[in-house]
Protein backbone atom coordinates (compact mmCIF):
# COMPACT_ATOMS: atom_id res chain seq x y z
CA UNK A 1 0.00 0.00 0.00
CA UNK A 2 1.41 3.40 -1.02
CA UNK A 3 2.07 5.83 1.78
CA UNK A 4 0.45 9.23 1.68
CA UNK A 5 3.89 10.83 1.70
CA UNK A 6 4.84 9.34 -1.65
CA UNK A 7 4.92 11.82 -4.48
CA UNK A 8 2.83 10.89 -7.51
CA UNK A 9 4.44 11.40 -10.92
CA UNK A 10 2.06 12.59 -13.58
CA UNK A 11 2.90 11.74 -17.18
CA UNK A 12 4.24 14.70 -19.16
CA UNK A 13 1.64 16.52 -21.21
CA UNK A 14 2.03 17.55 -24.84
CA UNK A 15 2.41 21.16 -23.74
CA UNK A 16 5.17 20.42 -21.23
CA UNK A 17 6.99 18.25 -23.77
CA UNK A 18 6.82 21.03 -26.34
CA UNK A 19 8.09 23.63 -23.89
CA UNK A 20 10.91 21.31 -22.84
CA UNK A 21 11.91 20.82 -26.49
CA UNK A 22 11.90 24.56 -27.16
CA UNK A 23 13.94 25.18 -24.02
CA UNK A 24 16.52 22.53 -24.89
CA UNK A 25 16.67 23.41 -28.60
CA UNK A 26 15.64 27.08 -28.95
CA UNK A 27 16.67 27.20 -32.62
CA UNK A 28 13.72 24.95 -33.51
CA UNK A 29 11.25 27.76 -32.83
CA UNK A 30 12.94 30.05 -35.36
CA UNK A 31 13.80 27.51 -38.03
CA UNK A 32 10.78 25.19 -38.20
CA UNK A 33 8.10 27.55 -39.63
CA UNK A 34 10.26 28.78 -42.51
CA UNK A 35 11.46 25.24 -43.30
CA UNK A 36 7.84 24.09 -43.51
CA UNK A 37 6.98 27.05 -45.73
CA UNK A 38 9.86 26.39 -48.10
CA UNK A 39 9.48 22.61 -48.27
CA UNK A 40 5.83 22.77 -49.25
CA UNK A 41 6.68 25.63 -51.59
CA UNK A 42 8.86 23.31 -53.67
CA UNK A 43 5.62 21.77 -54.95
CA UNK A 44 4.48 25.05 -56.48
CA UNK A 45 4.64 25.16 -60.26
CA UNK A 46 5.41 28.40 -62.13
CA UNK A 47 3.94 29.68 -65.36
CA UNK A 48 7.28 28.95 -67.06
CA UNK A 49 7.81 25.44 -65.69
CA UNK A 50 4.17 24.47 -65.99
CA UNK A 51 4.45 21.67 -63.43
CA UNK A 52 6.63 20.25 -60.72
CA UNK A 53 7.09 16.99 -58.82
CA UNK A 54 7.53 14.92 -61.99
CA UNK A 55 4.65 16.70 -63.66
CA UNK A 56 2.11 15.66 -61.03
CA UNK A 57 1.44 19.15 -59.67
CA UNK A 58 0.42 21.70 -62.27
CA UNK A 59 -0.17 25.45 -62.12
CA UNK A 60 -3.91 24.84 -61.82
CA UNK A 61 -3.28 23.31 -58.38
CA UNK A 62 -1.36 26.32 -57.12
CA UNK A 63 -4.22 27.57 -54.89
CA UNK A 64 -4.42 24.16 -53.20
CA UNK A 65 -0.67 23.87 -52.68
CA UNK A 66 -0.38 27.45 -51.43
CA UNK A 67 -3.30 27.06 -49.02
CA UNK A 68 -1.80 23.86 -47.59
CA UNK A 69 1.55 25.63 -47.28
CA UNK A 70 0.03 28.48 -45.29
CA UNK A 71 -2.01 26.17 -43.06
CA UNK A 72 1.02 24.01 -42.20
CA UNK A 73 3.17 27.09 -41.56
CA UNK A 74 0.51 28.51 -39.24
CA UNK A 75 0.44 25.22 -37.33
CA UNK A 76 4.24 25.36 -37.01
CA UNK A 77 4.07 28.96 -35.75
CA UNK A 78 1.41 28.08 -33.18
CA UNK A 79 3.50 25.18 -31.90
CA UNK A 80 6.60 27.31 -31.35
CA UNK A 81 4.87 30.56 -30.36
CA UNK A 82 5.80 30.32 -26.64
CA UNK A 83 9.44 30.86 -27.61
CA UNK A 84 8.57 34.21 -29.23
CA UNK A 85 7.30 35.66 -25.96
CA UNK A 86 10.85 36.63 -25.03
CA UNK A 87 10.49 39.54 -27.48
CA UNK A 88 8.43 42.39 -25.99
CA UNK A 89 5.31 43.12 -28.02
CA UNK A 90 5.77 46.77 -28.82
CA UNK A 91 5.68 48.82 -32.00
CA UNK A 92 7.60 51.86 -33.19
CA UNK A 93 6.01 54.29 -35.70
CA UNK A 94 9.24 54.00 -37.69
CA UNK A 95 8.25 50.43 -38.60
CA UNK A 96 5.24 51.71 -40.57
CA UNK A 97 7.38 54.28 -42.34
CA UNK A 98 10.01 51.72 -43.29
CA UNK A 99 7.29 49.39 -44.57
CA UNK A 100 5.78 52.10 -46.80
CA UNK A 101 9.17 53.29 -48.05
CA UNK A 102 10.17 49.69 -48.57
CA UNK A 103 7.41 48.90 -51.06
CA UNK A 104 8.25 52.03 -53.06
CA UNK A 105 11.91 51.01 -53.20
CA UNK A 106 11.08 47.39 -54.07
CA UNK A 107 8.75 48.32 -56.93
CA UNK A 108 11.10 51.03 -58.22
CA UNK A 109 14.19 48.83 -58.28
CA UNK A 110 12.24 45.96 -59.84
CA UNK A 111 11.10 48.26 -62.65
CA UNK A 112 14.72 49.15 -63.44
CA UNK A 113 15.46 45.46 -64.13
CA UNK A 114 19.06 45.89 -62.98
CA UNK A 115 19.67 42.13 -63.00
CA UNK A 116 19.15 41.99 -66.77
CA UNK A 117 21.25 45.09 -67.41
CA UNK A 118 24.18 43.61 -65.50
CA UNK A 119 23.93 40.21 -67.13
CA UNK A 120 22.30 38.42 -64.21
CA UNK A 121 19.23 37.46 -66.20
CA UNK A 122 19.97 33.75 -65.80
CA UNK A 123 19.90 34.22 -62.04
CA UNK A 124 16.69 36.20 -62.18
CA UNK A 125 15.07 33.36 -64.11
CA UNK A 126 15.93 30.96 -61.30
CA UNK A 127 14.02 33.20 -58.92
CA UNK A 128 10.92 33.36 -61.09
CA UNK A 129 7.75 33.66 -59.07
CA UNK A 130 4.56 31.71 -59.68
CA UNK A 131 2.82 34.76 -61.20
CA UNK A 132 -0.57 33.16 -60.59
CA UNK A 133 -3.54 35.42 -61.34
CA UNK A 134 -6.59 33.95 -59.58
CA UNK A 135 -8.92 36.51 -61.13
CA UNK A 136 -8.12 35.02 -64.55
CA UNK A 137 -7.46 31.39 -63.62
CA UNK A 138 -10.58 31.13 -61.45
CA UNK A 139 -12.82 33.48 -63.40
CA UNK A 140 -15.43 30.72 -63.66
CA UNK A 141 -15.87 30.98 -59.88
CA UNK A 142 -15.43 34.50 -58.48
CA UNK A 143 -16.12 33.21 -54.95
CA UNK A 144 -13.16 30.83 -55.17
CA UNK A 145 -11.00 33.52 -56.75
CA UNK A 146 -11.58 36.03 -53.97
CA UNK A 147 -11.41 33.37 -51.27
CA UNK A 148 -7.96 32.42 -52.52
CA UNK A 149 -6.95 36.07 -52.72
CA UNK A 150 -7.82 36.39 -49.03
CA UNK A 151 -5.61 33.37 -48.26
CA UNK A 152 -2.87 34.79 -50.47
CA UNK A 153 -2.95 38.18 -48.77
CA UNK A 154 -2.92 36.64 -45.31
CA UNK A 155 0.00 34.40 -46.24
CA UNK A 156 1.89 37.27 -47.84
CA UNK A 157 1.24 39.97 -45.25
CA UNK A 158 1.20 37.95 -42.03
CA UNK A 159 2.48 34.38 -42.17
CA UNK A 160 5.63 34.79 -44.25
CA UNK A 161 6.48 38.10 -42.54
CA UNK A 162 6.57 36.39 -39.15
CA UNK A 163 8.24 33.17 -40.32
CA UNK A 164 10.96 34.88 -42.37
CA UNK A 165 11.86 37.58 -39.86
CA UNK A 166 11.90 35.15 -36.93
CA UNK A 167 14.28 32.92 -38.85
CA UNK A 168 16.49 35.70 -40.20
CA UNK A 169 16.71 38.04 -37.21
CA UNK A 170 15.58 35.77 -34.42
CA UNK A 171 18.09 33.05 -35.25
CA UNK A 172 20.36 33.25 -38.30
CA UNK A 173 22.11 36.60 -37.95
CA UNK A 174 22.46 36.21 -34.18
CA UNK A 175 23.92 32.73 -34.66
CA UNK A 176 26.43 34.11 -37.17
CA UNK A 177 27.36 36.81 -34.67
CA UNK A 178 27.95 34.37 -31.80
CA UNK A 179 27.05 30.65 -32.11
CA UNK A 180 27.53 30.06 -28.39
CA UNK A 181 25.18 32.66 -26.98
CA UNK A 182 23.09 33.72 -29.96
CA UNK A 183 19.82 33.39 -28.09
CA UNK A 184 20.80 36.14 -25.64
CA UNK A 185 22.17 38.71 -28.10
CA UNK A 186 20.26 42.03 -28.30
CA UNK A 187 19.29 42.90 -31.87
CA UNK A 188 20.39 46.51 -31.38
CA UNK A 189 23.99 45.47 -30.67
CA UNK A 190 24.79 43.14 -33.56
CA UNK A 191 27.93 43.71 -35.61
CA UNK A 192 28.98 43.53 -39.23
CA UNK A 193 28.91 39.72 -39.59
CA UNK A 194 25.23 39.72 -38.62
CA UNK A 195 24.37 42.76 -40.74
CA UNK A 196 26.05 41.38 -43.86
CA UNK A 197 24.30 38.03 -43.38
CA UNK A 198 21.01 39.86 -42.91
CA UNK A 199 21.36 41.25 -46.42
CA UNK A 200 23.20 38.52 -48.34
CA UNK A 201 20.99 35.64 -47.23
CA UNK A 202 17.74 37.34 -48.34
CA UNK A 203 19.39 38.19 -51.66
CA UNK A 204 20.05 34.48 -52.18
CA UNK A 205 16.44 33.79 -51.26
CA UNK A 206 15.23 36.36 -53.82
CA UNK A 207 17.52 35.78 -56.83
CA UNK A 208 14.99 37.33 -59.19
CA UNK A 209 15.06 40.57 -57.20
CA UNK A 210 18.66 40.75 -56.01
CA UNK A 211 18.99 44.51 -55.76
CA UNK A 212 15.50 45.13 -54.43
CA UNK A 213 16.19 42.57 -51.70
CA UNK A 214 19.57 44.15 -50.97
CA UNK A 215 18.04 47.60 -50.47
CA UNK A 216 14.94 46.45 -48.58
CA UNK A 217 16.58 44.10 -46.10
CA UNK A 218 19.40 46.58 -45.44
CA UNK A 219 16.79 49.19 -44.59
CA UNK A 220 15.03 46.82 -42.19
CA UNK A 221 18.39 46.04 -40.58
CA UNK A 222 18.75 49.78 -39.95
CA UNK A 223 15.34 49.67 -38.26
CA UNK A 224 16.45 46.66 -36.20
CA UNK A 225 19.54 48.50 -34.93
CA UNK A 226 17.53 51.62 -34.18
CA UNK A 227 14.77 49.98 -32.14
CA UNK A 228 16.23 46.60 -31.17
CA UNK A 229 12.73 45.19 -31.62
CA UNK A 230 12.02 42.22 -33.88
CA UNK A 231 8.31 43.07 -33.99
CA UNK A 232 9.19 46.34 -35.70
CA UNK A 233 10.98 44.34 -38.40
CA UNK A 234 7.99 42.03 -38.72
CA UNK A 235 5.60 44.99 -38.93
CA UNK A 236 7.68 46.65 -41.65
CA UNK A 237 7.66 43.34 -43.54
CA UNK A 238 3.90 43.08 -43.15
CA UNK A 239 3.27 46.62 -44.38
CA UNK A 240 5.52 46.22 -47.41
CA UNK A 241 4.01 42.88 -48.39
CA UNK A 242 0.45 44.11 -47.91
CA UNK A 243 1.04 47.20 -50.05
CA UNK A 244 2.88 45.11 -52.62
CA UNK A 245 -0.14 42.80 -52.88
CA UNK A 246 -2.44 45.80 -53.36
CA UNK A 247 -0.09 47.14 -56.03
CA UNK A 248 -0.06 43.81 -57.86
CA UNK A 249 -3.86 43.62 -57.91
CA UNK A 250 -4.16 47.23 -59.03
CA UNK A 251 -1.63 47.03 -61.86
CA UNK A 252 -1.70 43.39 -62.93
CA UNK A 253 2.03 42.93 -62.30
CA UNK A 254 1.52 39.37 -61.15
CA UNK A 255 5.20 38.55 -61.71
CA UNK A 256 5.85 40.18 -58.33
CA UNK A 257 3.74 37.45 -56.70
Amino acid sequence: MNSLSETSHEPPTATSSREHLLEQHPWVAFVLPLVVFMLVGTLEATERSGATLFGLVGVELYPVVYTVKILLTIIALVLVWPAYRVFPMRLSPAAIGVGVMGVIIWIGIDALDIEQMLGFGWLADRGERVAYNPLAALQHSPVLAYAFLAVRFFGLAVVIAVAEEMFLRGFLIRYVEDPDRWNTLPLSQLGWPALITGTVFPMLMHPGELFAAMAWFSMVSWLMLRTGNIWDCITAHMVTNLLLGIYVMSTGNWHLW
